[in-house]
């Protein structure tokens, strides 16, 4: 079976995340290296109703679509490394399917608004999916990184944050 015979997947967003992110090279890579970065989730009124019982989780997945992306790169140069990796180790944008994953914390929700926290998305990015964070289901037992493990700490916090300075935007 090739990528050429599989019949094309289509989805539609269900709202718009919003930020302070307005520039890809001065977005942190990921969830941790935008701690206290506030955000918001704007839902469509068509899928408001699905935001019921969302309130008591702390923490969501949010699904979304890397619409700046570039084209995709099977080999890719991660931002905490120096050394090209298959894409599929990293979280690079650069996707055949430019789907990106943030775990952020849900503060609260105000109509079809989500308030969030530690916002590591670029503005105006479209949303398709919610999910809420459960510990007993999304915490892995005695997991492994990869190559990851090889990268010091101050080198990952270095390159993480990829330009931001956080509390330096308004």
């Amino acid at each position: 079976m090739s990528a050429s015979s599989q019949a094309p997947v289509t989805y539609r967003p269900i709202g718009v995340i919003r930020s302070e992110h307005e520039a890809a090279e001065r977005t942190p890579i990921q969830p941790v290296y935008a701690r206290g970065v506030s955000g918001r989730a704007e839902i469509l009124p068509e899928y408001i109703e699905g935001l019921r019982d969302l309130g008591g989780f702390s923490h969501l997945i949010l699904l979304y679509h890397f619409h700046r992306a570039g084209p995709a790169q099977l080999i890719v140069q991660p931002f905490t490394d120096d050394k090209p990796r298959g894409l599929f180790s990293t979280r690079h944008p650069q996707r055949p399917n430019p789907i990106g994953l943030s775990v952020v914390r849900l503060l609260r929700i105000e109509g079809g608004t989500l308030h969030l926290e530690d916002v590591d998305i670029l503005d105006g990015t479209p949303l398709l999916d919610i999910k809420p964070y459960i510990l007993r289901f999304d915490g892995a037992a005695e997991p492994r990184s990869g190559w990851t493990e090889t990268i010091d700490e101050d080198t990952a916090q270095r390159r993480g944050f990829r330009g931001f300075q956080p509390g330096g935007l308004s």
